[in-house]
This record gives structure tokens, sequence and C-alpha cells, in this order.
């Protein structure tokens, strides 16, 4: 399971993190963010449409690789996987819940804020990580900090970042990929603008030579 995940890491440099109201946005959400070079989208386990849209990504998009977000429980890891996601990403890690996400033999980023919690993650034997909420829990200057006593460790950094500081986090030895909404616009999902998230997407995806 746990080989799985750098190459889940280093799909995109944005990971598109969605909530959709309608599973009937999630098919062609999916094959802009691909067509626009964000083959990876993570569906929010927010609303009550997230489990079919899972469903319908994984089912109608091959392309595309679709995970479950905001994963809180035992129950909603295991709906996920039943669902199709093909991997898991939590806002935080509990003992129960590590397990829980191991145990459904897909490859997930657990989310930490601070060193002790990275450890414990570590000690796991999970190396790969979502570090949130990203701004408020320190930033760049924080998350580089933490890249000599942790070398091993690697993030996907999220929580409010957008266009504007991305490349900030991309730049960093220890992030391999950043997590946003920014890319999926919530009045564009509405309105099925998909040439604009395409358009994002496109954008998104050139962030990585900018951080490098």
């Amino acid at each position: 399971m746990t080989a799985l995940i750098p190459s889940l890491l280093d799909r995109a440099p944005v990971v598109p993190v969605v909530v959709l109201d309608d599973a009937a946005d999630a098919v062609p959400l999916a094959r802009a963010l691909a067509a626009g070079g964000l083959p990876i989208v993570e569906v929010t386990l927010r609303t009550p449409a997230a489990l079919e849209a899972i469903t319908r990504i994984a089912a109608e998009v091959p392309e595309a690789l679709v995970g479950a977000g905001t994963v809180t429980t035992a129950a909603q890891a295991g709906a996920a996987a039943a669902a199709g996601a093909g991997f898991l990403v939590s806002p935080g890690a509990t003992p129960r819940l590590l397990e829980a996400m191991a145990g459904c033999g897909l490859p997930f980023l657990p989310g930490v804020a601070t060193a002790s919690e990275a450890m414990a993650v570590l000690e796991y034997g999970v190396a790969a990580m979502k570090f949130f909420p990203a701004e408020a829990a320190g930033g760049t200057a924080y998350l580089r900090s933490l890249a000599g006593p942790l070398p091993g460790v690697r993030f996907c950094a999220t929580g409010g970042i957008d266009a504007r500081n991305a490349g900030d986090y991309l730049a960093l030895s220890n992030v391999a990929c950043v997590g946003g909404s920014w890319v999926t616009p919530a009045d564009a999902v509405r309105s099925g603008d998909w040439a604009r998230i395409e358009q994002l997407a496109q954008a998104a995806t050139a962030l990585r030579g900018a951080g490098a």
C-alpha cells in the first residue's frame, strides 16, 4: 500500500480539492481537469453527492484518478473504497483512522499539522502526509523547518493555498504537491464552465516548473 503513495504524490503538482453538490457535474469536471493536465481529483466527503460522484468518475473517466477527501471515520474510509475511490485523504490522523485507511488497501494521505503528529504517522510506517491547514499551521516557513529533523517525510500541503502562493510551497524540497480548490471555483462548477476549469488546470500544471 505505502509503495503506491509516491506515484500518487508525483501524479500532478496540484491536487484539485472539490466539493460537489450534484453528482452530474463529476464526470465533465474530471474530464476538464484531465484535459488541462491534472489527471487527479479529490472529492471531499462533505456533501450527500460525494460518493456517487466518486463512483461516476471512477467508472467513466479512466484518465483520471479519483480519491476521497475529508475522510474522518472508519466508516467513511470503507464507503469511499466501496464507491471506487483510488486514494483517501484525511484532515487529521488518529490510530483508529490510520488502521481503517490502511485496511482499505488504498494509498492514503493522513493529515498532520505538527512535528509530533508527523512523527506519529511516520512511526506507523507512512512517510507521505497531508500538511493541513497549511497556511494556518505555519505555511512554508514551518514546512521548511521540518525538512531537517524529518528528512524522509514528503507532504501534500493543503489549506489556504491558491495560484498566488502554490509555487512557494512547490519550491520546498519536502513538498511533492499541493491541494487546493482554486482550480475548480464553485461558480464555474455550478454554471458548467468546463473550459474555464480546463484553463485553470493548465495554469496549475505549469506551477511545478515555476516553483522549482
